[in-house]
């Protein structure tokens, strides 16, 4: 096994990570807002109707919310999981060159 490509490989790990957490940041940001936006409707007397299909439609998105959260700690780990494999091919390639010096 070459170092580079371990390197390669933790570095594209953790870019997938980064991308995985910043996409389930932005599910969880536009999740809650709705929620938001419906709760700040009712307190301000607009039209109830509205509000309960709306709350309807947010009871459905909470599997969503939930799965973005699980995306969100799975990124977490993916990231954890490239670092340490960055760090076992720094430490490789510090043996090696030990041993050649």
């Amino acid at each position: 096994m070459e170092i580079q490509s371990a390197f390669n490989s933790g570095v594209q790990g953790f870019q997938n990570a980064t991308e995985m957490a910043n996409k389930a940041a932005v599910d969880i940001v536009a999740e809650t807002t709705v929620a938001r936006d419906s709760a700040v409707s009712e307190i301000d007397g607009q039209d109830t109707t509205t509000f309960s299909s709306e709350s309807f439609s947010n009871a459905n998105k909470v599997p969503e919310l939930n799965q973005s959260i699980v995306e969100l700690k799975v990124a977490e780990y993916q990231a954890k999981s490239a670092t340490e494999v960055i760090k076992t091919a720094d430490e490789s390639l510090g043996t090696l060159l030990d041993v050649t010096a």
